[in-house]
Formats: C-alpha cells, sequence, structure tokens
C-alpha cells in the first residue's frame, strides 16, 4: 500500500516498510508521483484478518483486476494499494505533445500483474469503453486511468477566445479506442482551488496577480500545468 493509506487492522497483521524490491523499484515510485517506500501487510495467523485503506481526499476507490484488464496506465499520485506481486513503475506518453501541454506530463504510473490493485478518483467515478478508432476529448485534470492499448494524446481547444474565457486550458486530453477510460468529475486541483477561494487566503495577492494567474493556468486546465 502508498505509505499513510491504511485506516485500521486487525490483531495478527505485521506490516513492514521497505522500497518493494530495491532502491530502483522505489526511485520509479517517486518518479510516478508515489513515496519511496512502501507498506506490506502479513496476515500471519490461519484465519483471514481485515485490513482497511482511506482515500486521500473525497471521491471512488476503484478496483482493477489486472489479471483481465491486463496493464493499465493511471495518473500520478491515484495509486492506493494492491495485492502482492503487482508492479508499479513509470509509463512515458508516446508522443511528445502529450508530454508538454497534457495535464498528466511525460509520466504516467503502469500497474501490471495477476491480481487486484486499487486506485482512487476524487468525486464521481465514470467508466467509458472506446470503441475501435472511437475518441474521446477530455479535461486533462479528469484523466484517471486507461488500458495500456488506448492511445493518448492532446489536441488545441480550438480558438482564443474558447482557450482564454472557457476555464478548460488550451488543451484537451484526446483518448482513442479500443479500450476502457476511468474517469473523474472532481480533480484534487479543483479542489483545493475552491477551498483556497472560499477560505480567503491570500485574497491581496489574489487580486494583484489575478490575470497573470488565470493566464498561468491555460495550458493544463484544472492541473495548472
Amino acid at each position: 500500500a502508498e505509505a499513510g493509506a491504511m485506516m485500521f487492522l486487525e490483531d495478527g497483521i505485521r506490516v513492514n516498510t521497505g522500497t518493494g524490491g530495491g532502491f530502483m523499484k522505489g526511485l520509479k515510485r517517486v518518479i510516478s508521483g508515489e513515496s519511496f517506500f512502501i507498506t506490506t501487510f502479513y496476515n500471519e495467523t490461519k484465519g483471514k484478518r481485515k485490513l482497511a485503506f482511506s482515500a486521500p481526499y473525497p471521491g471512488k476507490i476503484l478496483s482493477l483486476a489486472l489479471h483481465e484488464t491486463g496493464p493499465m496506465l493511471c495518473q500520478r499520485d491515484s495509486y492506493l494499494c494492491s495485492a502482492y506481486g503487482i508492479d508499479i513503475s513509470v509509463a512515458f506518453t508516446k508522443r511528445l505533445g502529450a508530454g508538454f501541454f497534457g495535464g498528466e506530463g511525460f509520466i504516467l504510473q503502469r500497474l501490471s500483474g495477476d491480481g487486484l490493485a486499487f486506485i482512487h478518483a476524487g468525486g464521481t467515478l465514470l467508466k467509458k469503453t472506446l470503441q475501435e478508432r472511437e475518441s474521446l476529448r477530455v479535461d486533462t485534470g479528469c484523466l484517471v486511468a486507461f488500458e495500456e492499448q488506448v492511445d493518448y494524446d492532446i489536441k488545441y481547444v480550438g480558438d482564443f477566445k474558447t482557450a482564454l474565457f472557457g476555464g478548460e486550458g488550451l488543451f484537451y486530453a484526446t483518448l482513442t479506442g479500443p479500450g476502457v477510460v476511468y474517469l473523474q468529475t472532481l480533480p484534487f486541483s479543483r479542489l483545493a482551488d475552491r477551498v483556497i477561494a472560499a477560505s480567503g487566503i491570500n485574497r491581496g495577492e489574489s487580486r494583484r496577480g489575478g490575470f497573470l494567474q488565470g493566464l498561468g493556468g491555460l495550458t493544463g486546465g484544472d492541473r495548472g500545468f
């Protein structure tokens, strides 16, 4: 499990924290947005024991049966926990444009192996099944995970007025099937922006720099890249 994700555990479960496979494994997790160390839980009894994990902010927890779906590509920081033996590695976007302008950047998390993995999505979770050559344009911050065979790219929103005043950034993520895509309705960056705006933190700075701050968010939609 990701460090700090545990909510409760019953007696008979041993907890061990380590790199989960050596220095390079830990380094790959850091690059993909997770912590260097990973926590492993072992049931040392002959019976069943319960263990629970919690999400870092309001949303849904999604289970991925990787032995059925095959490898999944996920946004950074989405991994929560998994069965022993699931590999967490780094995946790079195949196209230069998606790397520079997509809200996910060059680096995605790749989950693979034989078993269950659990990831977190903000707000409500939406599953879309794309047919062959079917495309879907998505706000980059709303993309949670997709099957490895789905093609990931970015496209310009269309015109300067939409980019400047539409609030969605300059680019959409474009996903082309076949394959399954998971979306979230509440990216963490959107939630954080609303909380800061409602709390009145740094209002003076916001008034002075509001226009420039708005321009700074053009390229990344909710992610603010």
